[in-house]
């Protein structure tokens, strides 16, 4: 009878231990790599610019006291979405002025250290598709996920290269995928994740669009959602501060694992 209550209190830990591990929580930290302090480039989470899954829009002249005054609303290009957005939260990426200028705006992913990559990706505010010169920029090199593993190798995931799967495509959003095994060089299922960074570094000079700007929502690892400041996987509990603001921005300290900043 104590073997069996044994066996019985060891299983539980084990599930216990497994539930905590697929509870890990993923943020998405934006920063500035600017060393020549140019304040041209400009990364943050804020609201109302994001993919709107299960938002609301407000009926003209109605009496907002109450739910009669609104309307459901969500765009088609993010079917599904973080739960514990509260405020639309979008993630901005900006560029301003020539590529060739040494500083990139990026959003740092925490909670990845020793994943093996399955998928990537994220939701963009773009119209039509991911070649579409209208919209946020999405081009070769940026927005991209430089991913390091553990054996120190920068593996390079680009907007339009390698070329996205584009599994939703909605009025002003587009969904896009991407297989680890596609990057350059390729990220394979035993390869152990060190780092995730989102650069932005390609300015109004570059094509199809010149503008040097992307936002980005719904941050796809593996399957888990990110779309706001918080961490996800929250179980629907509202951690903000209740106005969007970020509070825990800091200067970029130019890590060299994660911010090289690459030309493409």
């Amino acid at each position: 009878m104590k073997l069996r209550t044994l066996m019985a209190t060891l299983a539980i830990v084990v599930l216990s231990t497994g539930v905590a591990f697929a509870d890990g929580k993923i943020e998405v930290k934006p920063k500035e790599f600017d060393p020549g302090k140019t304040f041209l480039v400009q990364a943050d989470w804020l609201d109302g610019i994001g993919c709107p899954t299960s938002a609301h829009i407000a009926v003209p002249n109605a009496d907002f006291t109450g739910v009669a005054g609104t309307a459901p609303y969500s765009d088609a290009g993010c079917p599904t979405g973080d739960t514990s957005d509260r405020h639309n939260q979008g993630l901005l990426l900006v560029k301003t002025g020539p590529t060739n200028n040494f500083a990139s705006a990026t959003a740092e992913l925490k909670g990845v250290k020793g994943m093996h990559l399955t998928e990537l990706g994220y939701d963009l505010r773009k119209p039509r598709t991911f070649s579409d010169a209208s919209g946020s920029h999405c081009g070769a090199g940026a927005p991209r996920f430089d991913v390091i593993t553990t054996d120190h190798v920068d593996h390079f995931v680009g907007c339009a290269s390698p070329a996205p799967t584009q599994t939703a495509t909605g009025v002003g959003w587009i969904r896009l995928r991407w297989n680890p095994t596609t990057a350059f060089p390729p990220i394979l299922a035993t390869d152990t994740v060190k780092s995730i960074t989102i650069v932005f570094d390609e300015g109004q000079d570059t094509a199809p669009d010149n503008f040097g700007l992307a936002v980005l929502d719904n941050i796809d690892v593996n399957g888990t959602l990110v779309g706001n400041h918080e961490a996800n996987n929250d179980n629907g509990e509202d951690k903000g501060n209740g106005n969007g603001d970020h509070k825990d921005k800091k200067g970029h300290k130019g890590d060299p694992d994660n911010d090289k900043n690459d030309q493409d």
